[in-house]
């Protein structure tokens, strides 16, 4: 039982090593638009001010001539956040703001479900 215990914490300390050697806190930018890039601004600014950034995220757009431009931000490749913007919005800090706190408070609800996830005998892609 003993050797089982330093096992463990050596397989802990070995998980604790492997994930400090994967950057954190990166918010890459997929915008092409004026628009997009206001709002990625923005969004940046809220996160940054508000939290400290222990996660990757990718704020990517799509322009269309018809709807505007869809941004949508993504962690680890799923999509947190997804909206439509017309190019003439009037107050993208509060659109920006808006979206980051929903991006905070989703990727939080993901970590708190990741305690109570049974998948022991699961790889992380066979979910």
């Amino acid at each position: 039982m003993k050797r089982l215990a330093v096992l463990l914490a050596l397989l802990g300390a070995l998980a604790a090593r492997a994930e400090e050697a994967e950057l954190q806190g990166l918010i890459t930018n997929g915008t092409i638009t004026r628009t997009g890039q206001a709002f990625y601004v923005k969004f940046c600014e809220r996160l940054n001010d508000t939290s400290r950034l222990d996660f990757n995220l990718a704020v990517r757009e799509r322009p269309s001539a018809r709807w505007g431009v869809l941004i949508w931000v993504e962690h680890e490749n799923q999509p947190l956040y997804r909206r439509f913007l017309q190019p003439n919005v009037a107050d993208m800090q509060a659109t920006a703001y808006a979206a980051a706190d929903s991006v905070l408070e989703a990727i939080n609800r993901r970590k708190i479900e990741a305690l109570f996830d049974d998948n022991i005998d699961l790889a992380k892609d066979e979910l």
